[in-house]
């Protein structure tokens, strides 16, 4: 075998290590996270199955190309989903809906990265937006103070947790706010915000914003599947149609994911749009989909972009949602099963029980 024939099994190995590693659902952070960069294997392979084939003949180069392109296969299995190839999963808002503004909710999220002091990139996008509500997440005292300062006068309404570790949260609104909580859902200091909005036709919506840990290496991702289906739980069993958004630190098309799915019953407007990858917003080749929004199959898309650079790792996340006045969507969910929803609660009780720090909280540090 040729230097370039080992190296294009050495790629052809890497590669479909990188793609059977995720489907054992180790909850391993550094297995979990595998499953991030799906487009870049995809793209890898389809260049592994080209270089296999113009290096030479051989029944080795062939089996290679084999391999790169049971690879791509997969991966695009995966990804097709979040291409305008795939059926669209939230439905459009048209006609008299999307005219309604009474009846629409605009929301900018945005994790900040705490040691980002460009606070004035995040607060011209938002007068520039004029969204109803603003999510800041990674937010400690000195950028809840600088939005504050700068965006109090319009957003009166205002939910406050800085902390210094990375997870502290900040939810500014237009429209009001009320039965508003603060939770730590899973890990102690991970706050996560639960709060009804009025909109001005009257109807009121449950929001809830999310910023579970990361997955990393030495670590389980146990602690943010947990919160991720616990607050999926709370949202389908609110009386009132949900919206998560937020940091979710998990990719669209996870095994944590669809499962968050099947237990809330909520929509994910990426499918059949786009991938709207948000991080890393320094690195074009090394991105993904991590900052989300969900809603109950009662609300309409009226739009979905992705922002500008505000001197984050993340770009921040644009949305307008329509509420229909049905009572219930048309548009459902496969549900999750008993033994599902018995093995994820049992997941969650272990993890609540467990005393530890978040993951990553000095990653911040200087």
């Amino acid at each position: 075998m040729t230097v370039i024939q080992g190296m294009i099994w050495a790629l052809a190995f890497a590669i479909t290590l990188a793609t059977l590693l995720p489907l054992t659902r180790i909850p391993l952070g550094v297995i979990r996270g595998l499953a991030f960069p799906r487009l870049q294997l995809f793209v890898l392979s389809l260049a592994g199955v080209v270089a296999a084939l113009i290096a030479g003949p051989g029944a080795a180069l062939q089996i290679a190309a084999v391999l790169f392109a049971l690879n791509a296969v997969a991966h695009l299995s995966y990804i097709v989903k979040f291409t305008p190839l795939w059926p669209q999963q939230s439905r459009p808002a048209t006609g008299s809906l999307k005219a309604d503004l009474s009846r629409q909710l605009s929301v900018l999220s945005s994790n900040v990265k705490m040691s980002n002091r460009e606070y004035d990139r995040l607060v011209n996008l938002v007068r520039a937006r004029r969204p109803d509500i603003v999510l800041a997440l990674e937010t400690d005292e000195p950028w809840i103070a600088a939005l504050g300062d700068a965006l109090e006068e319009d957003y009166p309404e205002i939910i406050r947790q800085p902390q210094d570790n990375g997870y502290g949260l900040c939810v500014m609104s237009k429209l009001p706010l009320s039965d508003t909580a603060v939770d730590f859902l899973v890990v102690q200091a991970v706050p996560s915000v639960r709060t009804t909005v009025t909109l001005p036709c009257g109807d009121e919506l449950r929001l809830f914003v999310l910023h579970p840990e990361p997955p990393a290496i030495g670590h389980t991702s146990l602690g943010r599947d947990s919160e991720i289906a616990l607050a999926g739980m709370q949202a389908r069993e609110s009386a009132l149609p949900a919206v998560i958004a937020g940091d979710l630190n998990d990719v669209a098309w996870s095994t944590t994911t669809r499962r968050f799915q099947r237990l809330s019953g909520l929509l994910d407007p990426r499918v059949g749009r786009g991938l709207y990858n948000t991080f890393h917003a320094f690195y074009p080749l090394l991105r993904w989909p991590l900052d989300h929004v969900f809603h109950d199959a009662r609300f309409r898309l009226v739009l979905l972009e992705r922002l500008e650079h505000i001197g984050s790792d993340h770009f921040p996340l644009y949305f307008e949602l329509a509420l229909t006045e049905t009572r219930r969507g048309d548009d459902q969910i496969e549900p999750s099963d008993a033994a599902e929803e018995s093995e994820t609660r049992r997941m969650i009780r272990e993890e609540r029980a467990k005393p530890r720090s978040p993951i990553g909280e000095d990653w911040e540090d200087g």
